[in-house]
């Protein structure tokens, strides 16, 4: 039981390592979506689907059908009357876009209306629940629902440094190697349990400098990482 709260308390500093940096940059993006219309482009409300997995890495099958996004990049919306509960996922956004998106439990705009937040670089998975009451999107590609279990069966043998991959859909479970993180580059994972991003779903995460290797179970849902060089599959 000691042993289980200590590796909770070393996730939660890991990952809060990285939030904080994060969170600073939340009222920069605000700031520029206001100035810019969020930085969204004509292809903000169209996403590319390919199956169940859309953002796999080298290996993965990339679809061609083209439809309008469920929720579009830039907004604020209200679950139940402008979208609808479930996951939610928003493709090749560039660390250029300041992607950030939000889930509150009021529309009062203070911090402590925030449930969950993120700044993202290329693809993100975000499980909106039914008490939640409003979704910020800022910056990003449209936001396509996907189904409630992962589909396919990837043959993934690498994938990007930044994004948030679906284990089963995505990525496949393995060991992955990423090589060469410098210090001054914030390469941080994570082994999520859902979407929604709170403490909760982490099953584990580091901050890594030099090599890093993760061993991702296909009893996870998704691996997250960011800042990190190229992870290649090794087993």
């Amino acid at each position: 039981m000691y042993q289980h709260a200590q590796q909770k308390q070393r996730n939660w500093f890991a990952r809060h390592k990285v939030l904080t940096a994060a969170g600073a940059l939340v009222l920069v993006v605000g700031t520029g979506a206001a100035l810019s219309g969020g930085g969204d482009d004509s292809a903000s409300d169209k996403v590319v689907t390919a199956g169940d997995g859309g953002a796999a890495g080298k290996g993965g099958k990339e679809g061609k059908a083209v439809k309008k996004a469920d929720i579009p990049g830039s907004g604020t919306f209200q679950i139940g009357s402008d979208v609808k509960p479930g996951t939610y996922r928003s493709v090749g956004n560039k660390s250029s876009g300041n992607c950030y998106w939000e889930r509150a439990k009021d529309s009062k705009g203070d911090p402590d209306s925030i449930i969950a937040n993120d700044n993202v670089t290329g693809t993100s998975y975000v499980t909106i629940k039914a008490d939640d009451k409003i979704f910020k999107s800022q910056g990003c590609k449209g936001w396509e629902l996907v189904p409630a279990k992962a589909g396919g069966a990837p043959n993934t043998t690498s994938v990007s440094g930044d994004g948030m991959y679906r284990v089963g859909a995505d990525i496949s479970p393995g060991t992955y190697r990423s090589t060469g993180n410098k210090a001054d580059g914030n390469c941080y994972w994570e082994r999520a349990k859902d979407a929604l991003h709170g403490m909760d779903s982490i099953a584990a995460n580091e901050n890594v400098t030099g090599n890093g290797i993760v061993t991702i179970t296909p009893q996870d849902a998704y691996f997250k990482t960011t800042g990190c060089a190229e992870w290649k599959k090794t087993g």
